[in-house]
Order: structure tokens, then sequence, then C-alpha cells
């Protein structure tokens, strides 16, 4: 009985999303999660050169986003900042991340949209790593000035905003609130700079979900409204 149940609301709260995940596998194969295995391969290749004597700098230059950096240099360089994995943390959680988080979302979202939610979610973190340290460590939402030198949280913030906009988009709302609780709760037990930007990563995702539900009530609306008018007079 406790099995059934348990089967019960694992089907509730993840059935709409193997669904997409299966339906996106069946019209595409692997082409379907391309853009997951080019990240895979390309965090997994920034890794080995950044582990180079002659490769930090060169990473660094191209995908180390600081908040002491100018805007124009940070905006150029976040596209390749997710693919940037923390040099003192090990590279297969990163990988491990990507390959799923990424994978799940390409086929149940389609490639554009989860290019656009994740690069949404790292540019969120980019900009208020410079607004919180602006605001210095006496506001509620600053950061002290030696957070500015610090490099961003690379592929983290992109998974947890995705994360929660693909279980808000099919339906697993626990598991998308139990993401954001859990960022939460990473602050609390660690405040620091990563642990702040995955919070941020969660609201860029509530709000790019909020955009989402608008349109679809007006595009409901339309269809509503064209269904039910009366045909016209010739």
């Amino acid at each position: 009985m406790g099995a059934d149940r348990l089967g019960r609301a694992a089907r509730a709260e993840w059935g709409t999303l193997c669904r997409a995940v299966r339906a996106g596998w069946a019209r595409r194969r692997r082409r379907g999660v391309s853009l997951t295995l080019a990240a895979v391969g390309l965090t997994a290749l920034v890794q080995v050169v950044q582990n180079q004597p002659w490769g930090e700098p060169v990473v660094r230059d191209l995908g180390g986003v600081r908040a002491e950096d100018p805007l124009w240099q940070a905006l150029a360089r976040t596209p390749l900042s997710p693919f940037v994995p923390a040099a003192d943390l090990p590279v297969w959680g990163a990988l491990a991340q990507i390959l799923v988080v990424f994978g799940i979302a390409e086929l149940s979202l389609g490639r554009w949209r989860t290019v656009a939610v994740a690069y949404a979610a790292t540019l969120a973190g980019t900009l208020y790593a410079r607004l919180g340290v602006a605001l210095g460590p006496d506001h509620p939402l600053g950061l002290p000035a030696s957070d500015a030198r610090v490099v961003d949280t690379g592929p983290s913030a992109a998974v947890v905003g995705l994360a929660v906009f693909v279980g808000w988009r099919h339906g697993a709302y626990l598991t998308a609130g139990a993401v954001a609780a859990a960022m939460v709760v990473e602050v609390v037990l660690k405040d620091d700079l990563a642990g702040r930007e995955h919070v941020v990563a969660v609201v860029a995702a509530a709000v790019l979900c909020a955009v989402a539900a608008v349109r679809q009530r007006r595009s409901r609306a339309r269809a509503g409204s064209m269904s039910g008018a009366p045909p016209s007079q010739s």
C-alpha cells in the first residue's frame, strides 16, 4: 500500500515531465541532447585547459567573470562562464549536473528555451554580484568588497535556474520548491557569493515562470475569444 501511494505521488509529481522527456527523445533521439553533450564536452575541455600551467589565465580571460571587471568585459565573458567549473571542486560534479539537468531541460523545453533560461539565470547572478558589492556588507543584500575578486559560480547557477523552471513548467512543483528551498538553506549555512548567486538564479527562474504563465493565460484568452466569436457576415 505504501509503495502504491509512493508510486502515485511520483507519477503525479514527475509524470508530465517524464512524458515530455520521452516525447522529446522520440522526436529527435541524440539530436535532442546535442546542446547538452556540447556543454558537457566544453566544460570538460575548459577543466583540462585551466589545469595546465598556461591555461588558467586563458580561461580567466575568456570566461572568468568577477564583479570587479568592467561591465562590458563581464558581459562578453558571461556566455562562456557557465562552462568554467570551480577549480577547487571535483569536475565530475559539474559534469553530472549539466548532463542530467541540461539533458532533461533540452528534451522537455527545447534547445533555445534551455539556452535562454540558463543564460538568464547566469546573467542574473553576474549582475547581482556587482550590485551586492556596490551595496556593501552593511546592507541585507550587500556583499563584502573582497567578493568583487571572486569568480562567478560557473555552471551551478544555470543548473539551478533550469531545475526550477523545468519543474514549474511540467508540474513538478514540489521538486522546484525543494530546489529553491535547498538554495536558501545553503545561504543560511554558508553565506557566500556562490550561495547568493544560486538564490538569485532561483529568483530569475521564478520571474521567467511568471512571464510564461502570463503569456499562457493571454494565449488561452485569445484562443477562447476567437473560438467564441460569431461568424462574420458577408
